[in-house]
């Protein structure tokens, strides 16, 4: 199992949290989820918003001043 990778730095809302989502319907059978690259602090609760409605859980980890890595998983 695989995580596929998605970069949105130097986007703002609604760009990050939109390319998520349709990455997240686009994952193959064999990815196990998303990571999300961002340094755009709203970002942090409108991915994983969206992401539960889908049925994947979130994980956020502050990789640098700022930016985070968003780690969706299928449940």
């Amino acid at each position: 199992m695989s995580f596929k990778q998605l970069d949105v730095r130097g986007e703002i809302c609604p760009y990050p949290m939109m390319k998520a989502v349709q990455a997240l319907k686009r994952l193959s059978a064999n990815e196990q989820g998303l990571e999300v690259i961002t340094d755009h602090a709203p970002a942090l609760e409108t991915i994983p918003t969206q992401a539960i409605r889908l049925g994947f859980s979130s994980v956020i980890e502050e990789t640098g001043s700022p930016e985070w890595k968003i780690t969706l998983t299928k449940k």
